[in-house]
């Protein structure tokens, strides 16, 4: 159920019980003043007809003397003691009714009683009972309504919030609750909470804008000294050393060109350049650059007939001499990019065989290693959390990368286990 529901029930179950409780009240107070007023009417009909017997020694006004019915506590009354009491029996056309009672003599003497009926005064009850009912459910009928729209309301400011906040935690940090839950509505809980979300952006945002701009400036840097390093390395003479301090800088350069590719890919800067392109071939192209032993299957091309399965491919001629009409339109770098990482990434963490299928626009790359960590499938890949102990197993940065080009892409990058071990990233793209 909503929240639009909720208050909506909310406001209808307290008019309910308003109305309920309204309606209990009148029914009870004025059914203590039919029974005074019957009472107060019972004794001065008992006074007036007391007088008259004593002066003419008749009955007036329904007295009569030692009715079979008059109620036991009435029997009784002490001399010259004017009582009355309540008599809830229903006998023919008389309902409830008040007694009234009085001794005419002394002790021994028969008493006097008259009964006052109530039937017309408790029907007049019933009637005020059943009209109060009708106005509260007309009242009812007549405040639901206004209870929905004042709800709805409420409710459409929460979700615009929601959308926003939801919106701000995909990464869209320019995203805000905008205008309408502004000064505009006044000042109440929703605006605050309008306005603390976008404090909260902004806040995000700057700091985010700091964070990429540092990594930009750094990249930049790093690059020049790096190259002249790289340079330096090959005046050195020939040998272990030499190899050594060569793999050492090359990894340095690699980690400035990936910081770079991060920052253009986090300004937003990057642009692909679609051409249409046979999946299958680039796949395996990829997958043939990393130097890995990896294994390619194709299960069905997107268009045309189904092709065989591939035991294992190392270049692309062998993937083109199956098929070549399974072809995408897409940036083709930008798609070596993605998958060469995810090789990478599968072959550095996982363990082997890593099993890469090529199905229709998905492309999935499989590994048979202890999958990806549970912080990693909540929240992503973090820059330099590589998830495992081990030093020099990478810098946790090819996964973010490949996020960051699949979006170029406009591509769905899911990372996932499988339910037999292995981590799973599957690449969908877009048609």
């Amino acid at each position: 159920m909503s929240l639009r529901w909720k208050i909506a029930a909310l406001a209808a179950a307290t008019a309910c019980l308003v109305a309920l409780a309204v309606g209990v009240l009148v029914h009870v107070w004025t059914a203590m003043d039919v029974r005074s007023r019957a009472e107060m009417e019972a004794t001065n009909t008992v006074y007036s007809a007391m007088d008259v017997y004593r002066r003419t020694g008749t009955l007036a006004g329904g007295a009569e003397l030692d009715p079979a019915d008059l109620p036991t506590a009435l029997r009784h009354p002490a001399d010259d003691d004017r009582r009355v009491a309540y008599d809830g029996r229903v006998e023919g056309n008389l309902g409830p009714s008040v007694w009234g009672a009085q001794r005419v003599g002394g002790p021994g003497s028969p008493v006097l009683a008259v009964r006052i009926n109530m039937s017309p005064q408790l029907h007049d009850l019933r009637r005020l009972d059943a009209s109060m009912a009708v106005a509260s459910l007309v009242s009812l009928a007549a405040a639901l309504p206004l209870a929905v729209y004042g709800a709805a309301l409420v409710a459409r400011r929460l979700r615009r919030v929601a959308e926003t906040a939801a919106r701000i935690s995909a990464g869209d940090l320019d995203a805000r609750t905008g205008p309408a839950l502004g000064r505009a509505r006044g000042r109440d809980e929703v605006t605050d909470i309008a306005a603390t979300v976008d404090l909260m952006a902004d806040s995000l945002g700057r700091r985010l804008r700091i964070e990429r701009q540092f990594t930009a400036d750094v990249a930049h840097e790093l690059r020049t000294p790096v190259g002249g390093l790289l340079a330096a390395t090959d005046l050195l003479p020939p040998g272990e050393t030499e190899d050594l301090l060569r793999a050492r800088v090359r990894d340095l350069r690699g980690l400035v060109e990936d910081l770079l590719e991060i920052s253009r890919l986090d300004a937003g800067a990057e642009a692909p350049v679609r051409a249409r392109v046979p999946l299958a071939a680039v796949v395996a192209e990829a997958v043939a650059r990393t130097g890995l032993d990896t294994e390619v299957r194709v299960t069905e091309a997107p268009q045309g007939p189904r092709v065989q399965p591939l035991e294992s491919v190392e270049s692309v001629e062998s993937v083109e001499s199956v098929d070549t009409a399974a072809t995408v339109e897409t940036d083709p770098r930008r798609l070596e990019r993605i998958v060469g990482n995810l090789v990478i990434n599968a072959h550095r963490h996982g363990r082997t065989p890593v099993r890469v299928t090529v199905e229709g626009r998905t492309v999935v790359v499989r590994d048979h290693g202890p999958g990806f960590p549970t912080d990693l499938l909540l929240d992503g890949p973090r820059r330099f959390r590589t998830g495992t102990a081990e030093r020099g197993a990478g810098h946790g940065l090819g996964l973010t990368i490949a996020l960051g080009q699949a979006r170029v892409l406009g591509a769905e990058l899911r990372l996932d286990n499988a339910p037999d071990g292995g981590a799973v990233a599957t690449l969908r793209l877009p048609r």
